[in-house]
Order: C-alpha cells, then sequence, then structure tokens
C-alpha cells in the first residue's frame, strides 16, 4: 500500500505502472483520478485550495485502504491526495488498486474513494466571483458510502 499526500502533480501512467509492478498474479488494475472543476454549486471557481492535517491525513487514508483489503481481495493500492492550491482542470487525487479479478478491483477502488470522500481530514476551499468559501460535505457523499453498510461518521472531513 502506498499513500501519499503531496502538492506536486502525479504522472497516471507511471504510477500505474509503478503499482503493478511485475506482479503476473494481476489481472485487473483500476484507478479512478478527480480533478478540480470551473463549477461547483452554480458558481464558477478559479482556484480550490486543500488543507489536511500531516500525519493524521495519511494515517486516515492507511485506514480506508485497510478497511478494503479486509472486504476484498486485492494485491495492492495507491491513493495519492493533493493539497495546497489547485486551478481547474488540474489532478487532486488518484486511488488505484490491483488484484486477479475486475470485480474486486472496481469493487474496492470506488469503496476508497466513496469512504475518503467523507473520512478522510481534508478541507477544502473555493475561490468564486463571490470571494473565497469553504466547501461543506455534500449528502450524496455520505449516501454513497452507506451502499457499504457504513454510515458517515462525517466529522468535519469536507470533499
Amino acid at each position: 500500500m502506498t499513500i501519499r499526500v503531496q502538492t506536486q502533480d502525479f504522472d497516471l501512467g507511471a504510477e500505474v505502472a509503478q503499482l503493478r509492478g511485475g506482479d503476473a498474479r494481476v489481472g485487473a488494475v483500476v484507478s479512478f483520478v478527480g480533478t478540480v472543476r470551473d463549477m461547483n454549486d452554480g458558481a464558477g471557481v478559479s482556484e480550490m485550495e486543500l488543507e489536511h492535517y500531516p500525519g493524521m491525513t495519511e494515517k486516515a487514508l492507511e485506514d480506508i485502504v485497510a478497511k478494503a483489503k479486509a472486504r476484498w481481495n486485492i494485491f495492492d493500492a495507491l491513493v495519492i491526495h493533493r493539497v495546497g492550491p489547485l486551478k481547474p482542470l488540474d489532478q487532486i487525487v488518484l486511488v488505484a488498486v490491483t488484484s486477479a479479478h475486475r470485480g474486486e478491483a472496481f469493487a474496492a477502488c470506488e469503496f476508497v474513494m466513496d469512504y475518503l470522500k467523507t473520512q478522510a481530514p481534508f478541507w477544502k476551499k473555493e475561490q468564486t466571483a463571490q470571494g473565497a468559501r469553504w466547501v461543506d460535505a455534500r449528502v450524496a457523499d455520505d449516501q454513497a458510502l452507506t451502499k457499504w453498510g457504513v454510515s458517515s461518521a462525517n466529522s468535519g472531513a469536507q470533499k
């Protein structure tokens, strides 16, 4: 398992190739990349800034991946989450999972992303024409987590 919280961008192809490695057991690699949109809740967004608690955030991400590994037979997982100021089109997050079969890889990747959206300690501030605003957690993100039999104890984490 690899967890990184960083300001610099990442190369999707290089990251997935490294995760896959030379492991001949891998029959499936599923990845998700989240990017910054230029609109949110009807307002134009010129910049988004993500804040986190160093150490605590990485531990939370490790716990999320451990929960996925306990549910599905996956070989490895990678989570890279960027922090700091980001512009529209910038990559924010990469979640990638390897397994023998696609079903487990898809489920584990989706679970990690759903869990991350509500449980990881990140805070998002957007710059709009009306000024800066903190973004509240979305009800839809909490609802997505319930399909995994988990209720959100949303502790202020925002996406």
